[in-house]
């Protein structure tokens, strides 16, 4: 298996998980429900995952809260053509994606949490792409 980097690995959800947990694809999209997707994304950035994390609680349940995860990957993976190349050259954010699964090694605490400003200039462009009707690559 080819590794186009060696992490580790973060995945930023509102799922509570458990280490040993493996996250799989076909799964609806948290930013577009109609998509079940074909990956599971993740980054070896912390606080990107924690962004993940914020975003997929802005677009939940009003209880929901926000979980940064340590993950191994099982398989192959490949940069996340949703951010990379199409939105910044090359792969800053240190984002991928696969169509094995994840394991969940361990919770992490300590990633930064984003202030209620950021939080709402983050609801204001959900909204905008949902309102476009913006592709995700799949």
């Amino acid at each position: 298996m080819t590794r186009l980097d060696d992490g580790p690995f973060f995945h930023g959800t509102r799922a509570v998980l458990q280490v040993g947990d493996r996250l799989t694809a076909g799964h609806r999209s948290n930013y577009r429900d109609e998509v079940v997707m074909n990956h599971v994304y993740f980054t070896a950035l912390r606080d990107g995952a924690g962004l993940a994390a914020e975003l997929a609680v802005l677009l939940g349940p009003a209880d929901a809260e926000p979980h940064v995860y340590r993950v191994e990957p099982t398989g192959d993976f490949e940069n996340d053509p949703n951010v990379t190349d199409k939105k910044f050259p090359g792969n800053p954010t240190r984002s991928f994606r696969t169509s094995e699964p994840l394991v969940v090694v361990e919770e992490v605490v300590g990633w930064t949490r984003l202030t209620p400003a950021a939080l709402a200039e983050w609801a204001t462009r959900l909204a905008a792409l949902h309102e476009s009707n913006a592709e995700i690559i799949n």
